[in-house]
Parts: structure tokens; C-alpha cells; sequence
């Protein structure tokens, strides 16, 4: 059977198998909340002669199940990786929430309603209150994914919600070895910046990788439910170079993009003055695109009340020096949303 016409198993997460030597493609069964049926998670899993018990990498696409980029990058890449290249472990599930995918929308609208990027906390899975799909699947992670890697690339756009200079991401970790590595993985992707984001979000599923002390990076790399053509391309590189560079498959990268050109930017969104919010429902109108320079100060977006249509628009301004990082995508915003993100430039 060649690799470009494979036949997918479905099997319960008990029966996969990965840890024997080989190729293997799966739909990963979890019970569906409704119907007589199951939702079905694609896997692919390749283990090479050297594999370690503990020791690989994952990369999730749609994760949300409005931002393309990753289940394409990944899609991609199942055709291209050749097990006779893989020493270690590779683990690709391209579209990681079935339900939020096939509803196209960053929740699991159609079943539980849950954001499973918020979904890794206490009791996920576990508990009655904590059991519908969107925590199930992050069970799923917890128990069968998790003690099996020490990379996680977790591959992630701007949806409905952000137009992103296109960027890497991590938070800031404690232990300065983890931390430069994370960093490093994170600037093979080629993108414009480097984002380093405050970790006080609950139930994040990078966090709980980073807790649990693995290489860990994140993405944003489109916007408006499309599929950004650079982001593709970065998202393709950065999963390669990771698992070339952490030994998991045989071969030699090149850097590209922003990493080959030196210019990346790292851009620390870790405190509130980074984050300008609406302060009333309206419509938004950027004045600078994202990746540009500001100032603290500057007026970088309009809000407009169209229900007081005599009333001049709030400005929004920015209140620290840095880099237009992020903006919402769409015009209409709800009272309290992030509108505008400025991220302080750091070496």
C-alpha cells in the first residue's frame, strides 16, 4: 500500500497503536453526544527504529475549527513523510475538534458549545459536568497523546476573531533551557514575529503542555476563515524543521522567510496595556495594519456607534511603543473584546 492511497482504520483510542515500528492511519472513535454514532478524529502516526517511549512530536491543526492552515499544512505533509525517514515518533492529527470543524466555527457549536482551547481543565472528561465531546477530546489528549511526546506543535490562526501579523507563538516558561529551546523551534517557522503571550487564560492547551515541560509552539497564521498562502508555507516548515531538529526525522532544512532574512520580530503581549479594548459594542475601522510601528499614544483604529450615528468614533489608541500584532478581523465587535493588540518589541 503506498502512502498517498491509505486505508483508515476506526478504532477506539485503546486500540491505537502507537508505539510498533511503521506507518499506521486511524479515525480515532469518540462517542457522539446526540446521534447513534461516533465523531471521528484522523490520526497518523509514524515510529521509526529508534523510537523512544517518551520521546516525540504532535502537530494539531483545528484545534478551532475555523482556521485552515494547519489541517492543510498537515494534510500536505502526510503525503510527503516517508517512513523509511522517521527515527522516531510523528504524530499528525490535522484536525484535532471534529465537531467545531464541521460546524465551521471556533467552538463545538453544534454539540456542547465548548472552545476546546479553554477545554484542558480539572475534571475534563472525567467528571458528569466536564463530559461532552469538546472535553472528552481533550481526555483524549491527556491519556493517549501526552506521555508519548516531548514536542507539541499546535497549529493555530485568527478565525473570525483576529487578523494576525502572521506569528509563532509560546508563553514565557521558567526554566531558561526549555525556554530557549521552545524559542528556537518557534523561529524556524520563518514568520514575521515571534509572539510571547501572558499565560493566564485558563484550560489553554499549550499551557498544559508547557506545565508538563515539553517543547511547545503555537501559531497564528491567517485570518477570516481563508487559507493564507504564506501561513500554509510557514506552518509546512516549522512542523519539518521541529522534527528534524528533535530528532524524530532524518534530513537537513533550510531557513526561510523572516528567519532566513534575520528580520523576525519578538513581541511580548504579556501585560494588560498591551491589549486595547472596546468599551462598547460598535464597528471597528483600522487606521495601521498589522506589523507596523507604533507609538504609545498613537490612534490606530476608529469605533464607530452607528446606533448614535451623530457621535464622532472613540479612538483607539495605543497605550505602549511597539508593533501592531493583532486586530479584529471582523467590524462588528461585542463591548469588551480585544480590538487592538500592540506588542512591545524585545531583543
Amino acid at each position: 500500500m503506498s502512502e498517498t492511497n491509505v486505508q483508515r482504520r476506526i478504532v477506539r483510542p485503546a486500540e491505537l497503536d502507537l508505539d510498533s515500528p511503521g506507518r499506521r492511519d486511524y479515525w480515532v472513535a469518540l462517542e457522539h453526544d446526540s446521534i447513534w454514532g461516533d465523531h471521528l478524529l484522523p490520526l497518523t502516526v509514524w515510529v521509526g527504529q529508534e523510537a523512544v517511549a517518551d520521546r516525540g512530536l504532535v502537530a494539531f491543526g483545528a484545534n478551532h475549527g475555523n482556521e485552515y492552515e494547519g489541517p492543510v499544512a498537515l494534510k500536505k505533509l502526510m503525503q510527503e513523510i516517508k517512513i523509511e525517514n522517521v527515527v522516531g515518533r510523528i504524530i499528525f492529527i490535522p484536525v484535532l475538534n471534529p465537531p467545531a470543524f464541521r460546524a465551521g466555527t471556533r467552538e463545538s457549536s453544534l454539540d456542547d458549545g465548548v472552545n476546546l482551547n479553554r477545554a484542558f481543565v480539572d475534571g475534563a472528561g472525567t467528571t458528569p459536568a466536564l463530559s461532552g465531546i469538546t472535553h472528552r477530546i481533550a481526555a483524549f489528549v491527556r491519556q493517549y497523546i501526552w506521555p508519548r511526546v516531548h514536542v507539541v506543535i499546535d497549529l493555530h490562526s485568527g478565525g473570525d476573531v483576529a487578523r494576525f501579523s502572521l506569528c509563532a507563538s509560546f508563553h514565557p516558561v521558567d526554566d531558561p533551557v526549555l525556554s530557549k529551546t521552545i524559542e528556537e523551534t518557534a523561529r524556524w517557522f520563518g514568520t514575521p514575529s515571534l509572539m510571547v503571550y501572558q499565560n493566564a487564560t485558563p484550560g489553554l492547551l499549550p499551557s498544559e503542555a508547557e506545565r508538563l515541560g515539553k517543547i511547545t509552539v503555537g501559531t497564528e497564521l491567517g485570518w477570516g476563515r481563508a487559507v493564507n498562502l504564506e501561513g500554509v508555507r510557514y506552518a509546512r516548515h516549522g512542523v519539518l524543521a521541529a522534527a528534524i531538529h528533535h530528532e524524530q526525522l532524518l534530513g537537513t532544512i533550510e531557513p526561510i522567510g523572516h528567519h532566513q532574512a534575520g528580520t523576525q520580530q519578538k513581541l511580548e503581549t504579556v501585560d494588560r496595556a498591551c491589549y486595547c479594548v472596546a468599551p462598547f459594542d460598535g464597528h471597528f475601522e483600522p487606521l495601521i495594519d498589522c506589523g507596523a510601528a507604533v507609538k504609545q499614544g498613537d490612534v490606530v483604529g476608529l469605533l464607530h456607534d452607528f446606533d448614535h450615528i451623530d457621535m464622532p468614533a472613540w479612538e483607539v489608541r495605543a497605550q505602549v511603543d511597539g508593533v501592531i500584532l493583532a486586530q479584529a478581523w471582523a467590524a462588528p465587535v461585542p463591548r469588551g473584546q480585544h480590538i487592538v493588540v500592540v506588542g512591545r518589541v524585545t531583543p
